[in-house]
């Protein structure tokens, strides 16, 4: 296997050099994008965090089909999908837990009191994002708990290209994928609204899914005080076989659903900017132990968050100073769980100072977060960057991170599961220095990253012969690890080309765990290698190449290659996607063996 990674990154340099003779692609958007997560506006170029963005123009060319299936393609990221079509898919960043990434939505938090299993049950499709900002490391000064190993943020269009899409797919497993995407855009108001349905018979036994996604956006009074108002409803059923069990009796089965709703404005001046926000994100979970029989052992958990908060910046001779507020109110009603609530309060305040003729940047921050059952928490953190020329810039970052357990973490019992309302918070103190390369046709970025992790939450069980487990404050990890990222864009003839390449080492060092006790014992990507090649060599066709090497530190490994072909003419739009293109045989979460070869056809008509 390593013999194939060599060979692969030798071709890879290989076909860089070559293509170095031709003529270049003017292409230097990426450095120019506002990265919009936090409360100081920065272009990518300019932050001192390892960040990175995927474009719409890469979402466009990705050969997925949801969010899930794209993360994918990001090396340190890793989505361990139980179901296909994103129906169910755990998202971790750095190694870590499914708790302890957060998902944002236009900055909203998307946090699910009830479980991180349902993170990227918010995640909306992709027809109507803009491109995706994805924060390593820890976040917990810029966003609060839960971004204790990373963040990501999805922003959305403001308008599309087209004023309407229709979107219609077909293939292996009886897949149906239908959408209709609209826009309007007048003087004074723009509207997006999104309505889709992917469905499948399911590649295995009792793993048919039928997912139905709604989305609108609007913006309204543009021409005075702009007011920005978001809302989606995602609803997903779908065969939950050996999802959580073994047992060859059972016939799992579950449904979600997904809501949130957002009232912005952003209010300007010469130095000021504030944004305050209004939100409200509803979760529900139904889950039945056998599909046919609901009365054997039915969950059913519902999660409410209502909150306000406001972001703001103030730009003075002393640099920029970032501040905000966000209170909420999170609640849930479980046959489980029981019905509980708490309210949860973040102060937010960093400040951004320019030294040494603008080439060295200090950003110092902290976050304090009172939870009604938790109390006051503090995490402070500070970012430093160093301009070595106009292209390349050295950068570090240390802070301190958290999350609070879940309710299932608390509370959840079943016959061979038993939560702990004694649980205290997971703590973390991480470091990261890095080095990041920005030209028009080229960038890159490289880290090296350290994480002490303390009050991890595994559930474990007192001996062998014991069958329940247990939530419990017990391991400590210590996480290193190595990121490199880079894109490369030049053209042949007229048309331009993209190979993308992206490769993590995570390392962690499990203190004080014994592995035959404990349930959750740490399965990270070990070695994570992407690439991606775009390419164009006729006027309307492109082709997409797309490869995803992995190893896990328990010694498994396994080699998927993706693929498309998009051909556009006039109106419309044909594709065809290949995944698992050569059968690879392999799970990523649990005990669910991923879907063999198959092959999806599109047809898109855009007026």
């Amino acid at each position: 296997m390593k013999i194939k990674i060599t060979l692969l990154i030798v071709l890879l340099f290989y076909v860089v050099q070559a293509k170095a003779q031709v003529e270049s692609v003017k292409r230097d958007t990426l450095k120019e994008v506002i990265i919009s997560s936090s409360r100081i506006d920065l272009p990518f170029k300019e932050n001192s965090r390892t960040i990175i963005v995927i474009s719409s123009e890469v979402i466009k060319n990705s050969a997925a089909t949801n969010v899930a299936d794209l993360l994918q393609q990001v090396a340190g990221v890793d989505i361990r999908r139980r179901g296909t079509a994103g129906s169910q898919a755990d998202l971790y960043i750095r190694g870590g837990g499914f708790d302890q990434t957060l998902l944002l939505i236009d900055g909203i938090k998307m946090d699910d009191s009830q479980t991180g299993h349902h993170t990227l049950n918010a995640a909306l499709p992709i027809e109507v994002i803009e491109r995706i900002e994805i924060i390593k490391g820890p976040a917990a000064r810029v966003f609060g708990q839960n971004a204790f190993t990373g963040a990501i943020n999805i922003v959305t269009k403001n308008k599309l290209d087209k004023s309407t899409s229709v979107n219609v797919e077909t293939g292996s497993f009886g897949q149906l994928n239908y959408s209709l995407t609209v826009g309007k855009e007048t003087e004074n108001t723009s509207i997006i609204a999104h309505v889709g349905a992917l469905t499948s018979d399911g590649y295995r036994e009792n793993s048919d899914y039928n997912n139905y996604n709604y989305f609108v956006k609007g913006i309204f009074n543009k021409k005075k005080q702009p007011i920005e108002l978001i809302a989606t409803f995602f609803d997903k059923k779908f065969g939950a076989e050996n999802f959580y069990t073994t047992n060859p009796t059972f016939n799992e089965y579950e449904e979600t659903q997904n809501s949130v709703l957002g009232i912005s404005t952003v209010f300007k001046s010469e130095k000021f900017k504030i944004t305050p926000r209004i939100y409200w994100r509803r979760g529900q979970d139904i889950f039945l132990l056998r599909r046919d029989n609901p009365s054997f052992y039915r969950n059913l958990h519902i999660t409410n968050k209502v909150g306000v908060e406001t972001n703001a910046s103030y730009t003075s001779n002393l640099g920029i100073t970032g501040f905000g507020v966000d209170i909420s109110r999170v609640s849930i009603s479980s046959n489980n769980l029981g019905d509980r609530n708490r309210i949860m309060a973040n102060l937010f305040l960093e400040h951004r100072f320019k030294l040494a003729n603008d080439k060295l940047d200090i950003t110092p921050g902290v976050a304090v977060t009172y939870f009604s059952d938790f109390k006051f928490h503090a995490f402070p953190g500070i970012d430093v960057g160093y301009n070595l020329s106009d292209h390349l810039k050295a950068y570090g970052n240390i802070g301190f991170t958290y999350r609070i357990p879940t309710y299932t973490d608390l509370f959840y019992k079943d016959p061979v599961t038993v939560g702990n309302e004694n649980l205290e918070p997971e703590e973390a103190f991480a470091q990261e220095i890095g080095l990041k390369y920005t030209k028009s046709n080229f960038s890159t970025t490289v880290a090296i990253f350290n994480r002490d992790a303390n009050n991890l939450i595994d559930y474990i069980r007192p001996n062998t012969n014991n069958s329940v487990f247990t939530a419990t404050n017990i391991t400590e990890v210590n996480t290193q690890g190595f990121e490199l990222d880079a894109a490369y864009n030049f053209k042949i003839k007229d048309f331009n080309q993209t190979l993308a390449v992206g490769y993590t080492y995570l390392n962690d060092n499990i203190l004080d765990q014994n592995k035959d006790l404990s349930r959750y014992s740490l399965n990270t990507l070990k070695n994570h290698f992407t690439t991606r090649f775009t390419s164009k060599l006729f006027k309307n066709v492109t082709q997409n190449i797309i490869y995803k090497y992995a190893e896990r530190s328990i010694g498994t490994s396994y080699n998927v290659w993706d693929a498309s072909v998009i051909v556009a003419i006039n109106k419309f739009s044909f594709t065809v996607t290949a995944n698992n293109i050569f059968n690879a045989d392999y799970i990523e979460s649990g005990f669910v063996p991923m879907p063999p070869s198959s092959v999806l056809f599109g047809l898109r008509y855009s007026f």
